[in-house]
């Protein structure tokens, strides 16, 4: 297990100001500096990383992408332990939640936005 600082969730005044502490896997602080070093080369992406609802908890952290240009704001926001692939091809980065059977939910950061697939059918060659 590895600790990862992220902001605390906005809550009431009792809790603390400051970077919480959150105890995640290996696997997990792999997909969060995949999606610290993507998003830190596009100016248009900001990558924000918020402590969980269920406080206390292993793995407890919410990721937020946030994607703006001219008029324009859009928001990926998802719970870190849904992800299951993060790959960065270079051209886009390629997230993938919840696969079942071959069928996941996708979502794809591009410089110029974001596409999510709510169903998309994995091709195993």
């Amino acid at each position: 297990m590895a600790n990862l600082q992220v902001q605390p969730r906005p809550t009431p005044e009792e809790r603390a100001q400051g970077l919480v502490d959150v105890e995640v896997g290996e696997d997990l602080t792999v997909f969060i500096s995949t999606l610290e070093d993507w998003a830190a080369n596009r100016p248009a992406f900001e990558l924000l990383l918020y402590e969980g609802h269920d406080f206390g908890r292993t793995n407890n952290v919410e990721v937020s992408l946030l994607f703006a240009s001219g008029e324009q704001t859009s928001t990926l926001t998802f719970r870190l332990d849904q992800l299951e692939s993060a790959e960065d091809t270079g051209e886009e980065l390629v997230l993938r939640f919840e696969e079942r059977d071959g069928i996941a939910k996708l979502a794809r950061l591009r410089p110029n936005g974001l596409d999510v697939e709510l169903f998309h059918i994995l091709t195993f060659t």
